[in-house]
């Protein structure tokens, strides 16, 4: 039975009224945003429900990528991504327990064990028994704990400007400004999406669906940082990709000390890109996810 200490560390929507207005917008980005088959899965864990998405149907690797998007995201950020990896791969785009989205938190996730506990119960519900996982800022916090928690189920790690530290002063006058912004008409977003290096000010129907999201009271745990004996402990092939223009971190110090503590990491600044590296330049992600996870196909997949 949850205490009433518990249900107050669960994510959820100020009222039912929001929830339902979020759902409307977020089911009707889904429909004008996928445009290929896709299986709705929903995984039941300790932490709650996981709403999954199955694309794909593994044409050269038949070990699955796993799409974890960031903080106040959801599978949606990926529909840019998904019809290229899509023709290669089984990809699976999932809903972080705890975010706004189609899952439903039922109980604390307190740290990054909770959250790479949540994933690999996820993983284990779709009997996905190893996968090349992929995450985004926070997902890519989420995404790491699992792959040192759970080596031999993480085929390759993919880090998109992941949160490896809580963020500073300079992220949250971004976020900020990317919020006033997201509220402008189209031609200002525009520039202002140039200005602030973040594609997403470009898609109304994920702002649309972001607006709605603004209801929901997160209670995930920050991504604190990592020591070093921690990453010096993930042992899989991992790439890292970072903004040149990012507010989370500085990405010249975070690759070097990715190079000096990861055992195989390949780091790769993206010239041009903040934070939202993804929504800039998709096709390029896309592209580096897919290369990376060919390099790295096991020999039994699992």
């Amino acid at each position: 039975m949850t205490s009433g200490t518990d249900r107050d560390l669960v994510g959820r929507f100020r009222t039912e009224k929001a929830r339902s207005r979020f759902y409307a917008a977020y089911d009707r980005a889904c429909d004008r945003l996928w445009t290929g088959p896709r299986e709705v899965l929903d995984v039941d864990t300790r932490f709650g429900t996981t709403r999954v998405y199955r694309h794909g149907s593994a044409e050269v690797d038949a070990t699955p990528i796993v799409l974890l998007s960031g903080a106040l995201g959801n599978s949606l950020m990926w529909y840019p991504h998904v019809p290229a990896l899509a023709e290669r791969h089984t990809v699976y785009t999932v809903d972080t327990v705890g975010e706004p989205g189609r899952s439903v938190q039922r109980a604390p996730i307190r740290d990054g064990q909770d959250g790479a506990a949540w994933l690999r119960e996820t993983l284990t519900g779709l009997d996905v028994r190893r996968a090349h996982l992929v995450g985004c800022s926070y997902g890519g916090w989420l995404a790491l704990h699992h792959a040192i928690e759970a080596p031999a189920r993480t085929v390759t790690l993919c880090l998109l400007d992941p949160a490896l530290g809580p963020p500073g002063a300079k992220f949250f006058a971004w976020m900020f400004a990317c919020g006033v912004a997201g509220l402008a008409p189209a031609d200002i977003r525009r520039h202002a999406a140039r200005i602030l290096s973040n594609g997403a000010l470009n898609e109304t129907e994920l702002l649309r669906v972001g607006r709605s999201a603004m209801a929901f009271v997160r209670r995930l745990p920050p991504a604190h940082a990592l020591s070093d004996d921690r990453l010096r402990a993930l042992r899989v092939p991992t790439l890292l990709l970072l903004g040149q223009r990012s507010t989370l971190h500085d990405p010249a110090a975070v690759r070097s000390r990715a190079q000096t503590l990861i055992p195989d990491v390949h780091c790769e600044i993206i010239p041009g890109t903040g934070h939202s590296l993804p929504m800039e330049r998709p096709a390029l992600t896309a592209a580096r996810i897919s290369e990376f996870a060919l390099r790295h196909r096991p020999d039994d997949p699992g």
